[in-house]
């Protein structure tokens, strides 16, 4: 079954603080968008690569494809006002075209995935639907309601969600059409959407690593940098 990385690069940083989209930052002499694509594009389980934009940098986006000569990178999708939208322009443009394919959905400002994860994830999805990856949460979690604690659970049972996380293609699209008729429907990540629509279908753990963060601030940068040049 072919594995196809999906990077989400919609976003058009409004959190960031910067005057650009953070995928197009240059962190360590690349763009942000250049070390995520690379690698996925490096890594022998990915046979496809398809990168979702917003509308308004779709251009430039191509640009960056050619100058880099990926070789993997096959479609340039259009995403969304949310990030569920850049997920559902993946399943459509992969759904109904002919085989099945297993969807890794990445975060397209999570640069520092490693090969160990990427490789972890394609060989779960050998056995699973459904995969994730975390790691476990260092700190103890508060559930809050109103500004007051209401539960503290246990930190034993609880991990911190990094991507990628993937799925069956035909898994993700039944559980958004599930999702899309729901008029309660919310979603934090894909993830989510497939627990709460298919909770009959096991979602996979791979260990993540403590430095794939996301970039999302421009604090977060010099962080980035200083991993990168490691």
């Amino acid at each position: 079954m072919s594995n196809v990385a999906v990077i989400l690069a919609g976003g058009i940083g409004r959190r960031s603080g910067l005057d650009i989209p953070k995928q197009f930052y240059a962190v360590a002499g690349k763009m942000v968008i250049e070390h995520t694509v690379e690698a996925f594009e490096q890594n022998d389980h990915i046979d496809e690569i398809a990168i979702v934009s917003h509308r308004d940098y779709i251009g430039e986006i191509e640009e960056i494809i050619k100058e880099n000569g990926w070789k993997k990178v096959t479609k340039v999708l259009e995403g969304g006002k949310e990030r569920y939208d850049s997920t559902l322009a993946a399943v459509r443009a992969y759904s109904g075209v002919g085989d099945e394919v297993n969807l890794l959905i990445h975060d397209a400002a999570r640069l520092l995935v490693t090969q160990r994860i990427i490789d972890d994830v394609a060989t779960a999805l050998e056995q699973y639907e459904a995969v994730s990856v975390a790691i476990p949460s260092s700190d103890t979690i508060y559930e809050v309601i109103d500004g007051i604690i209401s539960s503290i659970p246990s930190r034993q049972n609880m991990m911190r969600a990094q991507t990628p996380q993937a799925f069956r293609l035909s898994t993700l699209a039944e559980a958004y059409a599930l999702a899309l008729r729901d008029p309660a429907f919310t979603v934090t990540d894909d993830a989510s959407v497939v627990n709460h629509y298919l909770p009959n279908i096991p979602i996979h753990i791979v260990q993540g690593d403590v430095n794939n963060i996301k970039l999302t601030y421009k604090e977060d940068i010099p962080i980035v940098e200083r991993l990168l040049c490691k």
